[in-house]
């Protein structure tokens, strides 16, 4: 190993990148962290949710005192058409208590925190730097660049996120389409804390999460979202790019977001609120078909930057992901540098370890989710028809009610009996 170079550089200061330091330090590495943001967290943005149970072996340190908003206590879910909703909530008494299994989390606030926490350990975390580029040597990447500047590496990890650009470089990842992306644009509102556990029916401490599906993407693929946090709520939209570009003209994101914060089923909650931050990210919604090479050599890809999402319908994962991945190739790394072997034959542990954890098992067991959740039909025929059917269930006129079952029949004929429903109904087997 040359004098001279560091035993990792790392692109990237989200979650993949910084558990990656945090591991690297602890067993004793050089590394450098670059961020081309302000600060670590001033340029991720995430819903935000993070499903803390299967990262307890990765980082159970960090677990312990780390600056979470509040434990998900209470799902909710809510269907919507134009002019109505159902809304369903679920809460288990089990979540009310340690260990938790989820968390709301705000990444301003989470990631400058664990950066410190990284440079405690002895990392050096620079931030406002762009990494434009990768160095070679001997066919394999030996280092970044940084303007005019270079910085020689053993290894360099590629946390750069869902467009990560190093990845392409390195002949890992080729362009995905424009399908394999969705869009989110996120606002925070302040809310006193007293309000939002008053406003969501939870004790002190406690947190809630939302989705919602139908007319507010207005039939594109995806979804509104809705997390408490301990002063805040935070509340945004999610629409698939592809889908987005097939409705051309049609509408704008800006657009969407205004009309979802001003249904009743949201502004109810956010009523009186400060808007204090507005902002927008893009998502890999590829999944397991998206991922592609993961190392090569001289050259690890974790996180978001290796396409490592998961849109589950009722769940959407990749910051437990980003986490794991990023521990498992700090792994990797620091087994390579004590044999002194920086190839792709000896970094190729990183996917086996990947293929043996829940990231990739997970990724492959819900590898046909997204090409099921992109029926039309579950934005627009499915909310419509369980709005329809509760208004038949429930409105008394003036002639004489019919009976509940008789009217359930009618309003299901006309929506889920039929040829299409039962396709619809064969590919729910796939996730």
């Amino acid at each position: 190993m040359a004098e001279d170079k560091m035993d990792v550089v790392i692109v990237g200061g989200g979650l993949a990148g910084l558990c990656a330091a945090y591991r690297l330090c602890e067993a004793g590495r050089q590394v450098v962290l670059l961020e081309r943001g302000d600060t670590c967290g001033s340029k991720n943005v995430t819903g935000g949710r993070i499903y803390v149970s299967p990262l307890r072996r990765y980082i159970p340190a960090i677990l312990e005192e780390a600056p979470f908003e509040r434990p998900v206590v209470k799902e909710i879910v809510t269907l919507l058409d134009e002019h109505s909703s159902v809304q369903v909530e679920y809460g288990n008494d089990k979540w009310k208590y340690p260990p938790h299994m989820s968390y709301t989390i705000l990444r301003a606030v989470f990631d400058n925190w664990l950066s410190e926490k990284v440079m405690e350990k002895g990392a050096f975390v620079i931030p406002k730097r762009r990494v434009d580029g990768l160095l070679f040597e001997d066919g394999r990447v030996a280092g970044v660049k940084v303007g005019e500047e270079e910085i020689p590496a053993n290894i360099v990890i590629a946390a750069d996120g869902a467009l990560s650009f190093m990845a392409k470089e390195a002949g890992l990842r080729p362009p995905l389409e424009p399908a394999d992306y969705a869009v989110a644009v996120k606002e925070v509102y302040r809310l006193d804390a007293g309000l939002i556990e008053e406003r969501f029916g939870l004790e002190a401490g406690q947190g809630a999460a939302a989705l919602f599906a139908g007319s507010v993407t207005k039939g594109m693929f995806g979804g509104g979202f809705l997390y408490t946090n301990r002063d805040s709520i935070s509340v945004g939209v999610v629409v698939g790019i592809g889908s987005f570009i097939e409705q051309a003209g049609a509408t704008e994101m800006h657009s969407l977001m205004e009309a979802f914060s001003q249904r009743p089923e949201v502004s109810r909650f956010i009523r009186g609120g400060e808007l204090r931050e507005y902002s927008a990210h893009i998502i890999s919604e590829a999944g397991f078909a998206g991922l592609r090479k993961l190392y090569t050599g001289g050259m690890l890809v974790a996180g978001d930057a290796a396409g490592m999402a998961l849109n589950m319908g009722l769940t959407v994962r990749g910051m437990d992901f980003a986490v794991a991945s990023g521990v498992m190739a700090a792994e990797a790394a620091d087994e390579a540098l004590s044999k002194g072997d920086f190839s792709a034959g000896t970094l190729s542990v990183y996917e086996r370890r990947l293929k043996a954890s829940f990231v990739l098992r997970d990724m492959k067991t819900f590898g046909h989710s997204r090409e099921v959740l992109e029926r039309p039909r579950f934005f627009t025929v499915y909310p419509r028809f369980l709005c329809e059917l509760f208004e038949a269930l429930f409105t008394i006129d003036e002639g004489p009610k019919g009976s509940l079952y008789g009217s359930a029949k009618k309003v299901a004929g006309r929506y889920v009996l039929n040829w299409e429903g039962f396709k619809d109904f064969l590919s729910l087997r796939r996730l």
